[in-house]
């Protein structure tokens, strides 16, 4: 009898998803890193960033520049060892000479690539009036947009602190 009763109360009811679409999980850097009024945006997600926009506490919005999407982030690492005595200094490779090494695996190249299976986008925000911005900065959101319609996923930041003058 205690054995289902407790079953049932750890059921949920399953309740519904809230209205609209659903929110990102996506890990985004917001901030002025260049001109003083330029908003930065940097966004890593499963889906492409399509849109970006600066909500202004009366509701009015201001669209991002350009977005730039790379799919495939990527980068090259590794090292080459000390003891690469095989190189040559006039073409810069000679993998004969690895060869003759009496210990060759101390002179290996330790070589690799890695890749962020996520989107990265990057774009910008031109303030349409600095001065109000840096007056009521607290109350302005940041809105992102990622994917293709009708699959969309919307997240709303708080805009950033201005810079110090």
């Amino acid at each position: 009898m205690l054995l289902s009763v407790l079953t049932i109360v750890g059921c949920d009811a399953g309740s519904a998803p809230p209205p609209g679409p659903p929110a990102s999980a996506a890990q985004v850097r917001v901030g002025f890193g260049g001109p003083v009024d330029t908003i930065d945006i940097a966004a890593v997600e499963r889906l492409p960033l399509r849109a970006a926009e600066l909500v202004a506490p009366d509701g009015s919005t201001t669209p991002s520049g350009p977005i730039a999407v790379d799919d495939t982030p990527r980068s090259a690492t590794g090292q080459w060892a000390a003891s690469n005595t095989w190189k040559d200094p006039v073409t810069g490779d000679n993998a004969l000479g690895a060869l003759n090494l009496r210990q060759p695996q101390s002179g290996a190249a330790l070589r690799g690539q890695e890749r962020v299976l996520a989107m990265a986008s990057n774009t910008q925000i031109l303030l349409p009036d600095p001065v109000v911005y840096r007056r009521d900065w607290a109350n302005y959101r940041i809105r992102l947009t990622f994917g293709i319609p009708p699959t969309t996923e919307t997240q709303e930041l708080p805009a950033p602190a201005p810079p110090p003058r």
